[in-house]
């Protein structure tokens, strides 16, 4: 069992940055891929992007292509994401996702954190 803790959420005003925080209950980063979704209200969650576990890998979402990273730390076992120049668009609630099999933008991911929120004021 995988626990998944994320951290690094608020307010922030547009063209700001945040960066979140994913930490992990065992060391799964070698062998796992590590990715982030989000939520806003009334919407259904929606791939942001991911860290394969092949290569370290990375992939993102149109959307945030270009202003997102993932980044990971092993010896913390934690897995960022650095949001810069933040839009209105990009409030929701975010989630982090871990999984040894899966390599998608789909939310068929094993294990979930709680979410935290990410609100970005015009």
């Amino acid at each position: 069992q995988v626990q998944l803790v994320e951290s690094g959420g608020g307010l922030v005003q547009a063209g700001g940055s945040l960066r979140l925080s994913c930490a992990a209950s065992a060391h799964t980063f070698s062998s796992y891929t590590m990715a982030w979704f989000r939520q806003a209200p009334g919407k259904e969650r929606e791939f942001v992007g991911y860290m394969s576990k092949i290569a370290d890998r990375t992939y993102f979402a149109d959307s945030v292509k270009g202003r997102f990273t993932i980044s990971k730390d092993n010896a913390k076992n934690t897995v960022y994401l650095q949001m810069n120049n933040l839009k209105p668009g990009d409030t929701a609630v975010y989630y982090c996702a871990v999984d040894p099999k899966t390599i998608a933008t789909i939310p068929n991911y094993g294990y979930w954190g709680q979410g935290t929120q990410v609100t970005v004021s015009s």
